[in-house]
């Protein structure tokens, strides 16, 4: 099956090479968009369908009304990229929510300022990716979550829409400092990073050591990987995954370029999508429909040309000589076992650069392990602020149930 889709994909190649063939080939191309959404640069088996389509479009309907992820509201607020970009961004304050002048008066002129917890969501995602970590700290510790350029409520690249340029790993990174001065200008910082995220707190110590150094008290990287991800093999075949590697840059140029089509013929196949979706995103069989409905109308939300501009950073990415500024700190290395995506291998390789580092490897878990066992990524982080200093011990973290129960926080 996956020679056939990586079939699928040289034909909407050749397509877009002639320019024709468009229409034929806008639902075979929502197969690699699909995959790509998830993070995934290869195809997959879809098990075959046993409910009318209709019947699964009211379900999907039905999920979308009745889910409660992704509802959570902070104080909004944006910060401007160095190339202009708006990046979106909301803080959820302790309550009650000191502002500085107020700190100055309960503590005079060397009044603390809070920790702050920063986090950075993955690609094709935004910061309602962290739903369940964003309902148990809330009243616990001050948090800040944010989406990257192009995604979710921020802006379109400037950079990418004005002059073309890609879209870079090190320019993540720079995005998330303009968050940060924005956001938490002074004070002790924690910073969480899934998958693309981590990547960006990684191209964050790689070009601001100086702000790791002397704010940053404790890191967790999630699902992520320090570089070599064109190794990674997506659970397929070697002669699948190579066939694709080979077509998949100019198909997806040639998506992104017919954005709207491409769109359309997403739509069309939004069952296949559910399906690509799942197997890339949860490894477990219990996860709760809505949450995995959840996971799907983040990645749809992302358009296909977005998806097509970012991909090429991956391939580029290589931020292992960055780790080193994370030494001596408190650091969680957490990955599921059956990531798909970025294989807990990586994760694995980090914590081996970082012999301080907590290592966790959560069993039965794919690429969005935080969102499949919300409890698990939860109590460990949960410990990591604690060895932060950013919470005191014994401190407890509000209600945030699990994907099975769906009992969000």
């Amino acid at each position: 099956m996956s020679e056939g889709i990586a079939e699928a994909t040289a034909t909407a190649a050749a397509a877009s090479a002639s320019g024709g063939g468009w229409r034929r080939a806008t639902g075979v191309a929502g197969v690699a968009i699909g995959v790509l959404a998830t993070g995934a640069a290869a195809g997959v088996a879809i098990e075959r369908m046993t409910v009318g389509r209709g019947m699964r479009k009211k379900a999907r309907l039905a999920l979308d009304s009745a889910g409660p992820y992704g509802a959570l509201r902070g104080t909004p607020g944006k910060a401007y990229a160095d190339d202009g970009t708006e990046l979106y961004y909301e803080a959820d304050d302790v309550d009650p929510a000191p502002t500085p002048e107020r700190r100055r008066r309960l503590f005079g002129r060397r009044a603390p300022a809070p920790v702050t917890v920063v986090f950075s969501h993955g690609y094709c995602l935004n910061q309602d990716s962290w739903h369940f970590q964003r309902a148990a700290l809330r009243g616990v510790v001050r948090t800040v979550h944010w989406d990257q350029r192009s995604h979710g409520r921020s802006a379109r690249g400037a950079a990418q829409v004005e002059r073309g340029e890609p879209v870079t790993i090190e320019q993540l990174g720079r995005d998330l400092k303009a968050v940060i001065d924005a956001a938490a200008p002074e004070g002790p910082l924690v910073l969480v990073g899934h998958s693309m995220g981590g990547m960006t707190v990684m191209a964050l110590a790689d070009q601001y050591p100086e702000l790791i150094r002397e704010r940053v008290v404790g890191v967790a990287l999630v699902g992520t990987s320090s570089g070599r991800l064109g190794e990674v093999n997506f659970g397929l075949p070697v002669a699948g995954v190579n066939a694709v590697r080979r077509v998949l840059p100019g198909v997806l140029k040639a998506l992104g370029q017919r954005a709207e089509l491409v769109e359309r013929g997403r739509r069309a196949t939004a069952d296949l999508f559910a399906g690509v979706i799942k197997r890339y995103s949860f490894a477990s069989r219990d996860v709760d429909p809505a949450v995995a409905r959840f996971a799907e109308r983040m990645i749809e939300g992302t358009p296909i040309d977005v998806v097509a501009e970012y991909y090429p950073a991956f391939n580029d990415h290589d931020k292992t000589e960055a780790l080193a500024h994370f030494a001596g700190l408190p650091v969680l290395v957490l990955a599921g076992v059956d990531d798909l995506v970025t294989p807990s291998e990586h994760s694995e390789a980090i914590a081996g650069l970082l012999p301080d580092a907590e290592l966790v490897l959560v069993p039965d878990a794919g690429h969005l392990v935080m969102l499949e066992h919300p409890e698990a990524v939860t109590d460990r982080l949960a410990d990591l602020l604690v060895r932060a200093g950013a919470v005191p011990a014994g401190a407890t973290v509000g209600r945030y149930g699990s994907s099975s129960t769906a009992q969000p926080g």
